[in-house]
C-alpha cells in the first residue's frame, strides 16, 4: 500500500509518499504544474510496487491539472473536502502548518481512510465551463450592485429618484434597463423640466421608438410633471452631463456582459440531458435553470436527495450532548452559497405567485400555517424542491 499525499497550491504542489506504520517512501518534494513535472510525477507513482492511491484536497481549480494528469494516466486519485483533512490528526498542542507537513498529513489520511476513498472523475467540459461562467456572473452582479449604488448617489444630485421612474424588466436582447438608458438621454431634471410638455412628449416618443421601448403618453406626462417639482444640487453643465453619461455607459456595459453570460449559459445548459426536466420545474426560467445545473452538476454522482441537500449546505448537522438533544438546529452552510441563493430566489417566486397546485408550495404553506418561522418554512420547502429536482433530473440522465 502506497499512500501519496499532495498538498496543492497555485502552480505548485508538495508531494509525499508513505506506507503503513509511518514508513516514508518519499520525503515531501515540490512539483510544478508543468507538463514535464507532471509526467515525472506520473512516472514516479507508477514505479511504486503494490497498490497506490493518491489523495489531494479540493482547492478551487488549482488541483485539476494534477488530478487530471494522474487520472488520465490510470492512477487512482481521490479529491477530498479540505474540512476532512483539517479535522484529521489534530493531536497537537501547537498548530503547525507547512506544505511539507500538510502533504504527510494528507498521505496519513489516505492510509487511514483507504477503503472509503472515492475515485475522482473529471467533470464534463460543458459542466465545468458552465460552473465557471456562473461564478463569473456572480462576480459581475456584485460589481453591478456597486455601480448602481454609485450611479444612484450621483443622480440624487441632478435627477433624484430617476431610477424609480420605470419598473420595466431588463431588456432580453442586451440586458439594458430602461431607466439607465433614459438618464443617458435625459441626464438632468432640467433637460426634461425646461421643455414644454408637447416638446418632451415628442422627444420621449422618438427616443422610445429608437431604443425599442414601449411608449406611454401618461408616463411621459407623469415624468414631465415630476421633473418640474425637483430641486437639484448640481446645475446642468457639460461636466455634469458627461459624468452622468460615463457612469450610465459603464453600468450598461456590465448589464450587457451579464446578459451575454446568461445567453451563453443557457445555450450550454441546453446541451445537457436534464435541461428540459429542470426547465419544467415551477419557478425555474432560463437564468435560474442554468444556475441550478451549474452548481449542482451531475446528479448521478450523488447518492441520494439528502446528498444534494448537503451539497447546498441547508442540512441540519446532528447536535446531541448527553440528555440535550435540540430539535431546532441551524443549517450547516457547508455547501455552495451560490446554490443557496438560487434556491432562495425560487422559494421567493413560490411565495409571490402562490401556486396552490404545486407540491412544493403546498408543503411550504403547510409549514407556514403551523406557525413555523420564515426561515424554517423556506428551508423546508427548499428541501422538498431539491428532492424533486434530484429524482426528476436523475430520471432524465442516460443509463450508464
Amino acid at each position: 500500500m502506497n499512500a501519496v499525499g499532495i498538498d496543492v497550491s497555485k502552480g505548485k504542489s508538495t508531494v509525499a509518499v508513505i506506507q503503513p506504520f509511518g514508513v516514508v517512501i518519499a520525503e515531501p518534494f515540490d512539483v510544478f504544474h508543468t507538463d514535464s513535472d507532471l509526467k515525472k510525477l506520473v512516472k514516479l507513482i507508477k514505479s511504486l510496487s503494490g497498490e497506490t492511491k493518491v489523495v489531494m484536497e479540493y482547492t478551487g481549480t488549482y488541483y485539476e491539472p494534477v488530478a487530471n494528469a494522474l487520472h488520465n494516466a490510470g492512477i487512482f486519485v481521490s479529491v477530498v473536502n479540505p474540512l476532512l483533512i483539517d479535522d484529521y490528526d489534530t493531536n497537537r498542542v501547537r498548530k503547525v502548518k507547512t506544505d511539507r507537513i500538510d502533504a504527510l498529513k494528507i498521505a496519513s489520511f489516505a492510509l487511514d481512510k483507504w477503503m472509503k476513498l472515492r475515485e475522482y472523475t473529471p467533470a464534463e467540459t460543458a459542466r465545468k465551463t458552465l460552473k465557471i461562467m456562473n461564478r463569473q456572473c456572480i462576480k459581475l452582479n456584485k460589481i453591478l450592485v456597486m455601480q448602481k449604488n454609485s450611479f444612484i448617489a450621483l443622480l440624487d444630485c441632478c435627477f433624484p429618484n430617476a431610477n424609480t421612474l420605470f419598473t420595466s424588466p431588463r431588456r432580453e436582447s442586451d440586458g439594458h434597463e430602461k431607466w439607465v438608458d433614459f438618464v443617458l438621454k435625459f441626464p438632468h431634471a432640467d433637460s426634461v423640466a425646461k421643455l414644454s410638455l408637447s416638446a418632451f412628449k415628442a422627444k420621449y416618443q422618438s427616443w422610445c421608438k429608437k431604443e425599442s421601448y414601449k411608449y406611454s403618453e401618461s408616463k411621459a406626462e407623469q415624468i414631465h410633471a415630476y421633473a418640474r417639482t425637483l430641486v437639484c444640487t448640481l446645475p446642468m453643465t457639460e461636466a455634469v452631463k458627461k459624468m452622468i453619461a460615463d457612469s450610465a455607459k459603464l453600468l450598461n456595459s456590465t448589464l450587457e456582459a451579464i446578459a451575454n453570460l446568461h445567453n451563453e449559459m443557457d445555450s450550454l445548459a441546453s446541451q445537457l440531458p436534464e435541461y428540459e426536466t429542470v426547465m419544467s420545474l415551477y419557478g425555474v426560467g432560463k437564468v435560474i435553470c442554468s444556475q441550478l445545473i451549474a452548481e449542482i452538476g451531475d446528479v448521478t454522482k450523488l447518492k441520494s436527495g439528502k446528498s444534494l441537500i448537503a451539497l447546498a449546505g441547508i442540512d441540519p448537522p446532528p447536535n446531541q450532548s448527553g440528555k440535550d438533544d435540540p430539535k431546532s438546529r441551524s443549517i450547516s452552510k457547508r455547501g455552495s452559497p451560490a446554490l443557496r441563493k438560487t434556491l432562495f430566489l425560487i422559494m421567493t417566486i413560490y411565495l409571490q405567485r402562490q401556486p396552490v397546485d404545486e407540491p412544493v408550495y403546498q408543503f411550504l404553506d403547510k409549514k407556514r400555517t403551523e406557525g413555523k418561522p420564515y426561515k424554517v418554512y423556506m428551508i423546508a420547502a427548499a428541501h422538498k424542491f431539491l428532492r424533486i429536482y434530484y429524482a426528476r433530473a436523475k430520471e432524465a440522465m442516460p443509463v450508464q
